[in-house]
């Protein structure tokens, strides 16, 4: 139900926008006016990432006791992110089966650190959100009020009343939740999980190099910003809006993804087609830049999870151990 809902929930976005738009036009776009040398040069920003992802995730299950391989930390990633837009939010449990899998690693525990990494993200785009609100504050606030977004809106849709019964249901529901699980069998495997899961959010400050670790953090958001923001330069209506345009854009999108629909697919293309036109594009040169900017974006993160899982099949399994031992003598050894 959930796959299917949120299917029809981007589907559905999709088709509102589209709506009466000609995609013959996209062929001409794509063949004549369109540069792909920059959507070329974006490639390896979009893979590099991934890659730093692999490489931060590898470092917050070390201080947990747990050492996969870099390349398997990175082809889980490649494979999770693939995985994702067929079933949104199962590439997060689907990276941490890779490693249990091929190299051992404990799943609660790294479960735990993707916790740890999520934590470390929102938090890190809610500074980058914040400092951009602050910066083009006209600009968002005429964003809210063209979206019915804003808060005045939400809070007058409810009444005192309304608040009191939704409060009353979220603990109805909470703490039937809580009986039922403590009725339930599996209700001490659930317990250890979550200590697995625990254990791996506290890793972070047994973290080994934290100045690697916030390294790995900026690297990651400065990739994805810079793979988004040379896409502008492929077309003529967003080639001159510079740095503010691409960064606000970037972040409602970033902000769009979080409703569930595979790779984003309807909500980013809304907030994202919305914004540009406040900055001047016209309507449907913006359908054609979130059209095919999210179009192409998407076809590279398939070729990703394609190459890891075709790297996986050939790939030996060890353990955690040997995993460690491999990449201690990989690192001895001259390149």
């Amino acid at each position: 139900m959930k796959v299917m809902l949120s299917l029809l929930l981007g589907g559905a976005i999709l088709y509102w926008m589209y709506r009466g738009f000609d995609f013959r036009q996209v062929e001409q776009v794509m063949l004549h006016e369109m540069r792909w040398e920059w959507m070329l040069l974006s490639f390896p920003f979009g893979i590099m990432a991934q890659v730093f992802r692999g490489w931060r995730w590898r470092q917050t299950l070390e201080p947990v006791g747990e050492n996969p391989r870099r390349s398997t930390s990175v082809l889980s990633i490649f494979l999770s992110y693939a995985l994702s837009l067929a079933v949104p939010r199962i590439g997060e449990f689907a990276r941490c089966g890779v490693l249990k899998r091929w190299d051992n690693v404990s799943f609660p525990k790294a479960l735990g650190t993707v916790v740890t990494e999520r934590a470390i993200d929102t938090l890190l785009v809610m500074l980058i959100t914040a400092g951009t609100f602050l910066w083009q504050m006209s600009v968002f606030g005429t964003f809210f009020e063209q979206t019915g977004t804003s808060l005045d809106a939400i809070l007058r849709g409810f009444s005192w009343a309304g608040w009191a019964v939704t409060a009353v249901c979220i603990a109805a529901i909470a703490w039937l939740g809580w009986y039922l699980l403590r009725r339930l069998s599996i209700y001490n495997k659930v317990k250890s999980t979550l200590g697995g899961i625990w254990q791996g959010v506290i890793s972070l400050k047994d973290v080994r190099n934290v100045p690697l670790f916030i390294f790995f953090t900026l690297a990651i958001w400065g990739s994805y910003f810079i793979h988004y923001y040379l896409t502008f330069f492929c077309f003529d209506a967003t080639r001159s809006l510079g740095l503010s345009c691409a960064l606000v854009t970037f972040i409602v999108g970033s902000v769009a993804v979080i409703v569930p629909t595979p790779n984003g697919a309807g909500p980013w293309h809304f907030a994202v087609k919305t914004m540009l036109i406040l900055y001047g594009v016209a309507d449907n040169d913006a359908l054609f830049f979130v059209l095919i900017v999210h179009t192409v974006q998407t076809l590279l993160v398939v070729l990703l999870g394609l190459y890891a899982w075709l790297r996986l099949s050939f790939m030996a399994r060890t353990t955690g151990k040997e995993a460690k031992t491999l990449e201690d003598k990989n690192k001895k050894e001259p390149i």
